[in-house]
C-alpha cells in the first residue's frame, strides 16, 4: 500500500475513535447540567439529595468519557503537520485561525471549569457549581463549532484569496458564517443529543432490571433519556433534511452519490435498494420511489437533479483531467443505515417513553433487556454519518482548491505510516477497552437510592 492510502486510513481511523467520544460530551454535558440545575431548584431536601446522587453519577460517566475524548483528540492536530504537510502549507492560515480559537475559547474554557465542578463539590455554592458545569457544557459545544468550521471550509471554501500558491483568509466572518457551518454544526449538536439520550437511556434500563435499590430514580431518568433521545432525532431529521437542500447547491455531486443517481432527472426518484456498479451509468436492480427525491429536496414532486454523469463531465472543463467521482456505494449504503437507524431509535424512545409515562414498562422486561444491548446503534450512526460527510469530499481535501493526493507529505514513507498506523490503532483499542471496563465497573457497584422520589 502507498503512503497516500495509508495515510487516509490512518486518519479515518483514528478520527472514528476520536468521534465515538464526541457526540457523548456534547449531548451529556447538557444532560447532567440540566439534573444539576433542577437540583439548585427543587425545595424539597430528600428531591434535592436525589437529584444531586443522579448529577454525581452521570456526571462520572462523562468525565470517562471526556478523558478518552481529549485523549484521542490530540492526536488529530499531529497528523496535519506529520502525514499531511502540503495540506497544512496550502491551509494554514484558514485552518490554524479555528483551531487555535478551539483551543483558547472552548477547550480551555471546559477543561478549566470541569476541574472546579469536579471539586468544586461543598466548596462552591450550588448556584456557582451548577454554573460552572454549564460553562462546561458550553465548551464542549463550543469546541465542536470551530472545529466544524475549519472543517466546513473544506467542505465549501468562503471568504479567502490565493495567495503564492497558499490559500489565504480574507473575510473571517464569512469562515464564521459559512452557511455549511450552519448545517453540519447543528446536525452534530442533534446527534449529540440522541447519543447522549440513548447513553441515559441504556443505562436507565439496565439499573432498573438490576438494581432494585435504586429502581424508583431510574424509572424516571428511563422517560428522561427517552425523551432527551427522540428530542435528538427530530433535530437530526430537520437539520439533515435542510442540510441535504443545501447540498444541492454547495456539493450537488456528494448530492447525487448519496443517492446514486448516475443520470441527471426530472423528477429523481428515492432509491430504497440497489446494486450499484460505480463505473456505468446504470443501476442493475433498484427499487425506488419515483420522484421522491426531488420532493425533499425541492419542497415539491418535480425538480432536476444533476446526476453523477453529468457533474462528472461539468468537473472536467472546470478543473482539468480526472476522477471527481467520491465512493457512491459506500455513500449510498452509509446514508441509508443513518437514516435507518435514525428510525429505529425515534422508534424505540416513542416505545420506551410512553410506557415509562403509564408506568407500565416494568411489564416489558425483554424490552429493558434488549436497550442496552442496543447502545451501540448512535455510534454506528454517527460513524456512518462521518463517513457520508467527509467521503463525499473526495477526490478534494479542500474542495474545489486541493486535491488529497496533493496535500500528502512529500517524504513521508508507507513503512513509517504503517508503524504508526498499528501503533495508534492499538493503543486506541486498549485504551477503549479500560474505559469500557471502568464505566461498567461504576454503573454496576454504585447506587442511586433516593428516599425523596423525583
Amino acid at each position: 500500500m502507498e503512503a497516500l492510502l495509508l495515510s487516509r486510513w490512518q486518519f479515518a481511523i483514528t478520527t472514528v475513535y476520536h468521534f465515538l467520544f464526541v457526540p457523548v460530551t456534547l449531548g451529556l454535558s447538557i444532560f447532567v447540567a440540566i439534573l444539576e440545575t433542577r437540583s439548585v431548584a427543587v425545595q424539597n431536601a430528600k428531591r434535592r439529595s436525589t437529584y444531586r446522587k443522579l448529577t454525581k453519577f452521570f456526571g462520572t460517566l462523562f468525565l470517562i468519557n471526556f478523558s478518552l475524548g481529549v485523549v484521542t483528540g490530540i492526536v488529530q492536530e499531529f497528523h496535519f503537520g506529520m502525514n499531511w504537510s502540503e495540506y497544512s502549507r496550502f491551509m494554514g492560515d484558514i485552518f490554524g485561525a479555528p483551531l487555535a480559537l478551539e483551543a483558547l475559547t472552548a477547550f480551555f474554557l471546559e477543561s478549566t471549569f470541569l476541574g472546579i465542578w469536579l471539586f468544586g463539590w461543598d466548596r462552591l455554592s450550588p448556584k456557582l457549581h451548577c454554573a460552572c458545569i454549564w460553562l462546561v457544557a458550553l465548551g464542549s459545544n463550543l469546541s465542536a463549532f470551530w472545529i466544524l468550521v475549519a472543517n466546513s471550509f473544506m467542505q465549501h471554501p468562503v471568504g479567502y484569496a490565493i495567495n503564492n500558491g497558499r490559500a489565504e483568509m480574507t473575510d473571517f466572518f464569512a469562515l464564521v458564517t459559512n452557511h455549511y457551518v450552519l448545517g453540519e454544526y447543528s446536525h452534530a449538536l442533534a446527534a449529540g443529543i440522541t447519543t447522549g439520550g440513548f447513553v441515559v437511556l441504556a443505562v436507565s434500563a439496565w439499573k432498573f432490571l438490576r438494581d432494585v435499590p435504586s429502581r424508583p430514580v431510574f424509572a424516571k431518568t428511563l422517560t428522561w433519556g427517552a425523551l432527551y433521545m427522540a428530542l435528538g432525532i427530530f433535530a437530526v431529521m430537520g437539520s439533515g433534511h435542510l442540510h441535504t437542500q443545501y447540498l444541492r447547491e454547495a456539493n450537488p455531486m456528494k448530492l447525487s452519490s448519496m443517492e446514486a443517481l448516475w443520470e441527471t432527472a426530472d423528477p429523481a426518484p428515492f432509491a430504497a435498494v440497489a446494486k450499484i456498479n460505480m463505473y456505468e451509468s446504470k443501476n442493475d436492480m433498484e427499487i425506488a420511489i419515483p420522484g421522491l427525491f426531488s420532493f425533499m429536496l425541492y419542497n415539491r414532486p418535480e425538480g432536476e437533479v444533476r446526476g453523477i454523469n453529468d457533474l462528472q463531465t461539468e468537473y472536467e472543463r472546470q478543473y482539468g483531467a480526472g476522477d471527481y467521482r467520491p465512493d457512491v456505494v459506500g455513500l449510498f449504503w452509509c446514508f441509508r443505515i443513518m437514516v435507518g437507524l435514525g428510525g429505529l431509535m425515534l422508534a424505540l424512545a416513542a416505545l420506551t417513553a410512553i410506557l415509562s409515562l403509564k408506568k407500565q414498562i416494568a411489564a416489558y422486561p425483554c424490552l429493558l433487556k434488549i436497550i442496552p444491548w442496543l447502545l451501540p446503534l448512535p455510534f454506528i450512526a454517527n460513524s456512518a454519518g462521518w463517513y457520508v460527510a467527509e467521503a463525499g469530499r473526495q477526490p478534494w481535501i479542500v474542495v474545489g482548491l486541493q486535491r488529497t493526493a496533493e496535500a500528502i507529505s512529500p517524504n513521508l514513507s508507507a513503512g513509517e505510516v504503517w508503524l504508526s498506523l498499528v501503533g495508534f490503532t492499538v493503543i486506541y483499542l486498549i485504551l477503549a477497552i479500560a474505559a469500557l471496563y471502568v464505566a461498567f465497573r461504576f454503573i454496576r457497584h454504585t447506587a442511586v437510592t433516593g428516599e425523596g422520589g423525583l
